[in-house]
């Protein structure tokens, strides 16, 4: 079992039995509004960590996905998923969901930055990017925080809810 170890949280490679803490943060309104998905009901939760662990045992493996977990009490916070584009030129893709009761604590920074240091460094990855909706100012600002510039907009890109 994969484990990064951080200064107030770490990231453990999700497992089954995580379902509930992802559906703590995944079946609430807020964390779901710039995502495709959500709120999600309990079986949505649980079918998407089956599909997430499914994924982690392809081989070559190209989904990495992470419980984010708080030293404090040892709880899921929250997640970050590194996926890899294109193995051959050694690109990814990362992106980060955190409960919102904890919004505003630097959890995103800080489990992103271990997730890209992962890439980097374990992975060989040559680039990772994020995509974020330019209406969630929050999210834009982890980015700069963890060193991503903006290289463009893309437009009418993805669905989201109902536009």
């Amino acid at each position: 079992m994969l484990k990064i170890d951080g200064d107030r949280i770490y990231l453990k490679e999700l497992e089954q039995s995580d379902w509930r803490g992802v559906h703590s943060y995944a079946s609430h309104e807020l964390s779901s509004r710039y995502q495709v998905w959500g709120p999600n009901t309990e079986e949505e939760s649980i079918n998407f960590v089956r599909l997430a662990v499914e994924d982690g045992r392809r081989k070559p493996r190209t989904r990495f996905l992470f419980v984010i977990i708080n030293k404090g009490d040892d709880k899921v916070i929250g997640a970050v998923d590194l996926i890899i584009k294109d193995i051959h030129n050694r690109a990814g893709a990362m992106g980060y969901i955190i409960h919102p009761d904890l919004w505003g604590n630097g959890y995103a920074t800080e489990a992103s930055k271990q997730l890209i240091h992962y890439g980097f460094r374990e992975l060989k990855l040559h680039r990772i990017q994020a995509t974020c909706n330019p209406e969630n100012i929050a999210s834009i600002k982890v980015l700069e925080k963890i060193g991503m510039t903006t290289e463009g907009r893309m437009r009418n890109h993805l669905k989201i809810k109902e536009g």
